[in-house]
Order: structure tokens, then sequence, then C-alpha cells
């Protein structure tokens, strides 16, 4: 969410005659004149023309004061559309056609001081496509059926291009045998051959299809149960059979559904999904299930009940921090058998903070640990206590890494030794085990650390997904999952061995990207009652732009590098995706929580809840037991839901939770304007008639 961060949306540029991105190496640095002000910046070339996914365009800045005389070094901020363009050290790249801005200003302490900027506009073009490939789902195309088909369109170098960019022209060699619909539905009319084709941009592809006479006379639906909650997934099953009771198991199923209220008024427009086979039902009623192979039908009611999820929740306590902004926050016990918080802080000069968090209704600063940094966004402790980490940004010396706490006295913590090879980029985020850190480096890569040695922290490995960047990462059973915006998960063997890679040689196992291209928050969670491995993907899309909220203007002040106390209330937007991870060699995105006028943040899940830090959107406590179909929210999934609002706060009266997690009972979150928080969900008392 921050500058930090948000190298996810911005990029701080000190030399201005260096390529766009790049900060030069130290020893090459000019001192910057503070003396003379810029009037005047000047980009060479003055607008670009991009091929998506062609090579880095270096763009030459120059500053100039009112006489026209070069300045040097003058610090510059450049920003640009994220899931577009991307702005690297090295120059721009285009990643989506479109039309776009590259935004240009000056950066100054003196608020009095109007920023210069300057606009370079940059067309990004699709390169041209090389193949067509075109596939239809499992069964036989009998008469009287549809059978879905699906086109991709593939560029020279393997990636595929987004479905929306383009206009496909299907067509049927022969209309009277079977016809296809601008979708790719193709509906069987009578026996015959038929060729079914797909063009766009001057590529395309066929497929060839035997159309026989259908067999089927009966179809039957087999459901499991009768009664369910919003949000339950059933499994849609139905039987086809000839007219002597033979099952024709490879004929096409069409399913739908129709719905009958529990009030006709509030309903919705949408109620229910049928996705996969699978299908679930997002607001309470009777469902009349609809399974059709040809002529021949079946139906079966479904009555669906509320999924009464919800819960009261109380604040147990807190932790005030109002005169800086707060970040993340890590609980652990003590070698001495009480339970304490790390808290980092935001635009806070290097302070982090030592809680007592022991009396849940008394949280009490136990000491305060002071590090060269202008952010410690994250904060970590391994999960045997032993040591704790701090992630430092804006360093003044730009040796930037991370501290290792010694947690041996974890009322008064005393720093083992800083780490900062491969890290001089800034560190925003970490993952610690106890044997090794994972951390950040400068949004481009992960780095790995071998902290057995506390006092004497040794580099053993990094991956650098190509052409990618990094905002977190999560390890679970010797697999890194990270978060990397416009490429999505990426998840690379670092110990697992079942695909190759070790903690000294890391090795690739699969990549999926979400819809959105903003991938940032990472969760991977088991689910025991399923077998499952569930992904928790969040967005973080820090502009409102486009929507009938649109949010307030606020970065600019979050841009400085003091942030004044008080302003308007920040605002965000973006969601949580769910993406069935349980096969890496075939992910599927499955469901999402989304309330539309907040944006998701980090996301723990443990015993099939989810504790998610939903920024100006509060703490969000959702039900996420069982398989998992549609939008969580409509499901009437979430449990509980907490604003923290402060007067006091440093935006006062702004909830942005930044980072939420379970606690021996409680749940814990941190919120940006206002410090550490406790809270507990009361026991879910019996509905009384």
């Amino acid at each position: 969410m921050n500058v930090t961060h948000a190298r996810c949306f911005v990029r701080r540029i000190a030399p201005a005659l260096l390529t766009l991105g790049l900060v030069a190496p130290l020893a090459a640095q000019q001192r910057t004149d503070t003396v003379r002000v810029v009037t005047r910046l000047v980009a060479e070339p003055a607008s670009l023309e991009l091929v998506a996914g062609d090579s880095l365009v270096p763009v030459k800045l120059t500053a100039y004061d009112a006489r026209g005389v070069e300045v040097t070094n003058p610090p510059l901020r450049v920003s640009g559309v994220r899931g577009g363009l991307q702005i690297t050290q090295d120059g721009i790249r285009g990643v989506r056609a479109g039309t776009y801005q590259v935004n240009v200003s000056t950066v100054t302490p003196d608020t009095s001081v109007k920023p210069v900027t300057l606009t370079i506009p940059v067309t990004v073009r699709w390169p041209a496509l090389a193949k067509v490939e075109l596939t239809a789902d499992s069964g036989r195309l009998y008469t009287g059926v549809t059978l879905p088909h699906r086109a991709r369109a593939l560029h020279a170098d393997g990636s595929e291009r987004p479905g929306r960019d383009l206009t496909w022209r299907w067509r049927s060699s022969n209309e009277a045998v079977a016809s296809v619909d601008r979708y790719g539905y193709v509906s069987a009319h009578r026996p015959g051959t038929v060729t079914i084709s797909a063009e766009t941009e001057g590529a395309s592809a066929e497929v060839r299809h035997t159309v026989v006479a259908n067999p089927v006379t009966s179809v039957s639906i087999a459901l499991d149960e009768a009664s369910v909650r919003t949000g339950d997934v059933i499994h849609l099953k139905a039987a086809a059979r000839r007219a002597n009771g033979a099952a024709v198991p490879d004929v096409p199923i069409t399913w739908s559904y129709t719905y009958t209220p529990d009030d006709t008024i509030a309903a919705p427009g949408a109620t229910g999904i049928i996705d996969r086979g699978l299908f679930a039902a997002e607001v309470p009623g009777r469902y009349t299930l609809l399974a059709s192979a040809g002529t021949a039908t079946a139906r079966s009611v479904l009555d669906v009940r509320p999924r009464e999820a919800r819960r009261r929740i109380n604040v147990t306590g807190r932790g005030s921090i109002t005169h800086v902004h707060t970040s993340d926050f890590w609980p652990w016990t003590g070698k001495d058998g009480r339970d304490y918080a790390l808290v980092g802080t935001w635009g806070g000069d290097g302070w982090a903070y030592v809680m007592d968090i022991t009396d849940l209704a008394n949280p009490v600063r136990s000491d305060s640990i002071k590090v060269d940094a202008r952010i410690i966004n994250d904060v970590t402790v391994s999960p045997d206590g032993r040591y704790g980490v701090l992630s430092r940004e804006g360093a003044s010396n730009r040796v930037n890494g991370v501290v290792i706490l010694d947690l041996a006295n974890p009322a008064h913590p005393k720093i083992a030794a800083t780490f900062n090879e491969q890290l001089t980029g800034g560190v925003h985020n970490m993952f610690a085990t106890n044997d090794y850190l994972f951390a950040i480096s400068g949004g481009d890569k992960y780095v790995i650390v071998d902290v057995r040695d506390i006092y004497n922290p040794r580099f053993v490995s990094e991956y650098d997904h190509p052409q990618s960047r990094v905002h977190d990462v999560w390890v679970h059973d010797g697999i890194a999952y990270s978060s990397e915006w416009g490429t999505g998960v990426v998840a690379v063997d670092v110990g697992n061995g079942k695909y190759g890679g070790t903690i000294e040689k890391p090795v690739l196992i699969a990549t999926y990207p979400t819809t959105s291209g903003a991938t940032h928050e990472i969760y991977p969670y088991h689910q025991k009652s399923t077998g499952k491995v569930y992904l928790f993907l969040g967005d973080e899309i820090m502009s409102r732009s486009g929507r009938v909220w649109e949010g307030t203007n606020y970065l600019q002040g979050l841009m400085s590098t003091n942030p004044e106390k008080g302003g308007v209330p920040q605002t965000s937007a973006g969601y949580t995706h769910i993406i069935d991870f349980t096969d890496p060699r075939n992910p599927r995105n499955i469901a999402k929580y989304h309330q539309e006028e907040f944006g998701s943040h980090d996301i723990i899940v443990e015993d099939d809840v989810m504790y998610q830090a939903y920024y100006d959107g509060g703490l969000r406590v959702v039900d996420v037991s069982g398989e998992l179909v549609g939008n969580l929210a409509e499901q009437r999934r979430e449990i509980a839901v907490y604003k923290p609002f402060d007067p006091q706060g440093y935006t006062p009266n702004a909830s942005f939770v930044m980072n939420a997690m379970p606690w021996k009972g409680h749940i814990l979150f941190t919120d940006f304007n206002s410090g550490l928080w406790s809270a507990k969900l009361e026991a879910k008392q019996p509905l009384v008639p």
C-alpha cells in the first residue's frame, strides 16, 4: 500500500540523466544540486510506440532550471499504469495493448514548491498472432446437444493473447448438420460431418466432428443432498440412458437452474453459479436444477438455507500508535513464557516496537528498536521464537537489507546482525523459517539467507522470475509461493524435492496469473476436509479510478518524505482470488472474496477461517470451509467485520487495516492509522424462534 509497496505503482528516481527507472551506483552519482530549482523536464524520446512483450526501451530524462541550464541529479518520481506498462531500472516495456501515459514529476520536501511534471505518451500494440488452438469440451456431438468449444490465440513466444482483446469469427462448414454461435457453442442438428473453425487477426484453427443420432431417451439427476446452505458446493451428477436402460456416458449434459426466492423484492439478479460441474447458491431459496441431453431432460429441486455464519466481535484491548503510521506485526511466545508482538512503522524514521501482549486487555510497550530506515514495512519472528527480523527501506545510505534480532530476552531484543547482500534495493516483505529467511529484494527477486547462526547470517541462494516484479513470498512444505503482480503466483521448489529443487538451487514449478494483474499478497492453505491446496491471493489496487466510488486522492501525501498527520481517509480496490493449486500443473481459479468498495491486503487462513486485512474495509473474518465456488461475500460467509475508528488516529477515524491473524483465541490486527488491536469472537448463540 505504501511507497515501497508500491514499487507496485510508483518508482522514485534520483538521477535525472539516467535510463528511466535506474538509480545509479553510488560511486557514479554526483552530488544532487539542491540550490537550483527545476523548471522544465525533457524526455528522449518524447513519446513511445511499443510492442507488448518486446525488450525494454530506455528513456533519458533531463532537468533544466529557469536559465535553461541542466540541473544535476534532481530527485524524480516516475509512475505508470502497472497492468499496461513495466517500468524497470533499464527502461519501459509494454505489457498490454493500449494507450497510456508515463508521468514524471520532481520531488521536493518543500510543500510550497509546486512539482514540475512531464507526461510521456506511450502506445502499446500486440505482436502478431502465431497460431490458434481450438478445443472442445469432453463428450461426443449427438443430435440435439450443444458442445462448448474454446479458442486460444498464441503469440510466437507462446504467450496467450487475452480473450477480451480479440474478436472471434466462428464458422460451421455445414449449418444443417451443426451450427455455432459467437461464443463457440456448437449445436448438432442432424447426422453428418462438419468442420468448426475459429479465426481472429488472420490466424485460425479448426476441428472436425461426426454427428450421430442421439440415443438418449431419459436423464436422471443424483444429488447427494436435498438441502444445503448458501455457499455449499454441490457436485452436479446426471446419468443419460438409452431406451433399454444402457448408459450413454459420452453425451454432453447441459446444466441450468431456475430460482424461486424466499423474498421476491430483495432477491438479487444472479443467485447461483454453475462452474465445471459444480453448483453453489449465493442466496437462500428454492433452486430447480435442470439437466438435458438433447430432448431428454430431468429436474431436481434443491432447498438452500441461510448460512448463519455471523458472530459478534468485541475489541478486547489496544496498543495505540497514532504519532506515525503502523505497518506489519508478528506475535510470538517468548522464552520467558510471556507473549509479545513485534510491530513496524511506516514513515516512522526506522522505529519498531516490542509489545507485551500477555494480557490482551492491556498490551504494554516493553521496548523500542531504532534502525536506519524510513520504512519498516514488514516484521517477522521465527516459528521457534529464536530470532526476529525487521525489513528496511529508505535507509540514509541506500544500503537497506534486514536487521536480525536476538530474542533470547524477548522483552528487550538486541540486534544480532544486519544483512544486506543482494538486498540494497530495499526489503518490503519477508518469510522466516527456523533455519532460513526469505527476503524480497527491491521488488525484483527473493533472497534466501541462512540464519542458523543469527550473528553470522549467510547468503544461500535467490530466485528471480524473469520479467516479473515480486511483492510477497510464503513458504509451505518446501514450496515458496510468491505473489508477482501481473505474473500472478509463482511456485518454486525450495526443498520439497518433488520437483527437483533444493534450498541452494530453487526450481520453478508453475505460474498462474490472476484476472486482475495486481497479485500482491499470498497465503497457501491446505484444507484438511477436502485435501485441497488453496492459494488465497490478494490484489492491491490503490487507485479506484473508473469505479462509481473513485475514492480519495491521498497518494501524493503518502509519497512525500514525511507524510503529515491528518488528511483524508485512504481508499483502495481489489479483492481476494482463491486458486485451487492442489495440482500445481493444473491450477484453477475457483472463487473469490470481493467487497466492491474496499481493497484487500494481508491474509491468514486457519481452521477454515480467513482473517483478512481489507484496508479501508477493516478486519474481515470469513468462513472458507468446504469446497469453494463463487463470491464468498455474496454467500453470507462473513463471520464478522470490524472497522477500527480512532479520533486521535494518524488519519482520524479512518480504518485502514494492514495485517490480521488469530492468536490464542483472539484476533490481532494492525491499523495503518491507529496501531495494534485485539478482538475476540463471541461464541455463536443458538437461534431463538
